[in-house]
C-alpha cells in the first residue's frame, strides 16, 4: 500500500470546488472553465510519503556507514542518505562533517593527524585508517554494538557497489564551494553505475544541497535530474520567498521542519514542488507534518515513522519514489 498523504489534500479541493462553483454563478461556463484550469494549475497529485534514512538509520548506528545503511533500509526506509566530501587527493567520500573531529578516532598505531581537521586536508588513504564507529558507542551505550568499533568512511563509489540499483539514494553536495569538481565527479559516478536515467525518469537518485549555485550547476551538466532545494532554519515565510527561483531547477524543497506550515506546503504544491523536511524524530511531530500534507520526511529513526504511516508505508521503496516522480511529471504537464 502507498503512503498517500491524508485529509488536507481533500480538504483543500473541496475548498477549490465550493470557489469554482460560486465563479460559475457569476461568471457563466466561460468564466468557470478558466477558474478551473487556473485552480488545477500546478496542483501536486498525491503520493507517498517517502521515508528517508537520515544517514541511514543514525539514531541506532554510526552515521554513514554500512551499518547504518543496512538497517535503515531494514527499518522501511525509501532512500538512504549520502552527505559527500572531497578528499584531499579528489575522491568522493560519504561524511557529513567538512571535518573528521566529531567521528573519526585514530586506532593505535595511526597518527591521531590522519584522523582530525578537515577531509579536504587527507587523502583517501590516511581517512580509511580511521575508526568512525567508536564514537558512537559512547556517545550512545543503549544501542552501542562491539561490531561499530573500527567501522570505516566509505566512498560514494563503494555505496553505489554495495547497493547498485537496489536501494534509493539521496544524495547532498556538501561545501560545494570548497570542492571544486566534486558535481561532474558526482555525475561520473553515477553515469558508471547507470543512475542517471533511474534517476531522471523514477527518481533512484535525488540530489539536494543548501547551495542554489551547486543545484545549479548540475541542472546546466544534466537537466533531467531530479533536484531538491535545502534551507536552513529561518522562517515559512522566508523560504516561501524562494520558492519561484528554485521551481526554476528543482522539483523539492527540503525546510527545517519547524519552518513547515499549512502556507508553505500549498505555496511549494502550487508550483509542483515536493517538502521534505529534515530531522524529524518523533512521532508527534510526524503526524503533524503528514497530516499538512508533507511529501516525505528525513528521520534517524525510519521505524518510527513506517509505524506512524502503518498500512499507508509502501511496499516497495521503488515504487514509492516512482509514484513521485509521476505525481511532478503530472504536475508539471508531463
Amino acid at each position: 500500500m502507498s503512503k498517500v498523504r491524508p485529509t488536507i489534500a481533500t480538504l483543500v479541493l473541496a475548498a477549490t470546488a465550493a470557489l469554482i462553483a460560486a465563479l460559475v454563478v457569476a461568471a457563466g461556463p466561460a468564466g468557470a472553465e478558466q477558474s478551473t484550469a487556473q485552480a488545477t494549475e500546478d496542483a501536486l497529485p498525491d503520493a507517498p510519503v517517502l521515508n528517508i534514512g537520515h544517514r541511514g538509520a543514525s539514531g541506532y548506528a554510526p552515521e554513514h556507514t554500512f551499518a547504518s545503511y543496512d538497517l535503515a533500509v531494514k527499518l522501511g526506509a525509501d532512500y538512504i542518505e549520502q552527505d559527500l566530501q572531497l578528499t584531499k587527493d579528489g575522491v568522493l567520500v560519504v561524511m557529513h562533517d567538512k571535518t573528521l573531529n566529531r567521528t573519526a578516532t585514530a586506532p593505535e598505531g595511526v597518527p591521531a593527524r590522519y584522523c582530525r581537521g578537515p577531509v579536504s586536508n587527507r587523502t583517501l588513504e590516511q581517512i580509511k585508517q580511521c575508526d568512525v564507529g567508536s564514537w558512537f558507542n559512547e556517545e550512545y551505550p543503549e544501542y552501542a554494538k562491539p561490531r561499530y568499533v573500527g567501522l570505516k568512511i566509505p566512498t560514494l563509489e563503494q555505496v553505489f557497489k554495495r547497493y547498485g540499483k537496489e536501494v534509493n539514494y539521496y544524495i547532498e553536495t556538501k561545501n560545494p564551494d570548497a570542492a571544486p569538481g566534486m558535481e561532474r565527479k558526482l555525475l561520473r559516478l553515477m553515469r558508471k553505475y547507470e543512475l542517471i536515467r533511474p534517476a531522471a525518469r523514477d527518481w533512484q537518485v535525488l540530489i539536494q544541497s543548501f547551495s542554489p549555485e551547486s543545484l545549479q550547476k548540475i541542472h546546466r551538466l544534466k537537466p533531467s535530474l531530479p533536484l531538491i532545494q535545502l534551507y536552513f532554519a529561518g522562517s515559512s515565510k522566508t523560504v516561501r520567498t524562494d520558492l519561484g527561483a528554485a521551481r526554476a531547477y528543482a522539483v523539492g524543497i527540503g525546510p527545517d521542519q519547524q519552518d513547515v506550515d499549512a502556507r508553505l506546503i500549498s505555496a511549494a504544491h502550487r508550483r509542483c514542488l515536493a517538502v521534505h523536511p529534515y530531522t524529524v524524530n518523533e512521532k508527534p511531530d510526524m503526524r503533524t507534518l503528514i497530516s499538512l500534507g508533507v511529501d516525505g520526511m528525513f528521520t534517524n529513526f525510519p521505524n518510527r515513522l513506517d509505524n506512524v504511516l502503518g498500512t499507508r508505508a509502501a511496499d516497495d521503496a521503488m515504487v514509492a519514489a516512482r509514484q513521485s516522480a509521476e505525481a511532478y511529471r503530472a504536475c508539471r504537464g508531463g
